[in-house]
């Protein structure tokens, strides 16, 4: 009986962090963090641009393939809106390099991609925060516009 008792209690110690990694759904303005003192600070410099899915952008001169990043941070003794914004910077930053690296200027379609499952909002993106971390995962696609 007391093995029993132990490794139930052990089973709930080992669980306890995982189901609250990243529980609490949190979306927030892509412009308003492409804007902000810490997109400079992140090294978002402005030579590639965002554009999320259902936001209008200038004509596509090519298009050049469709990518995605997927981004953890440690939510610890942050805010859940402080740690989303800096994974999303840490997004940001991976979509902006490699868009320069295949000589695009813009990332267009921007869609939220948390676990494989879209979210499209024209303003927002998401963010899952939890106890322990934070995670964004946003596809699009590389692009050369006008």
């Amino acid at each position: 009986m007391k093995r029993i008792l132990a490794a139930s209690l052990l089973s709930l110690v080992i669980a306890a962090p995982h189901a609250n990694a990243a529980d609490k759904r949190v979306e927030l303005p892509l412009q308003e963090l492409l804007d902000s003192p810490q997109a400079k600070q992140a090294g978002i410099d402005g030579s590639v641009r965002f554009y999320l899915a259902g936001q209008p952008h200038p004509a596509v001169a090519s298009k050049m393939g469709e990518d995605v990043s997927n981004k953890k941070t440690n939510g610890v003794g942050k805010s859940d809106e402080e740690s989303c914004r800096w994974v999303a910077l840490s997004v940001l930053k991976a979509f902006q390099e490699s868009a320069k690296a295949r000589g695009a200027n813009a990332v267009i379609d921007v869609v939220s991609y948390y676990k494989k499952n879209e979210f499209r909002s024209a303003t927002s993106y998401e963010c899952y925060a939890g106890n322990i971390m934070s995670g964004v995962a946003l596809k699009g696609t590389y692009a050369k516009v006008k």
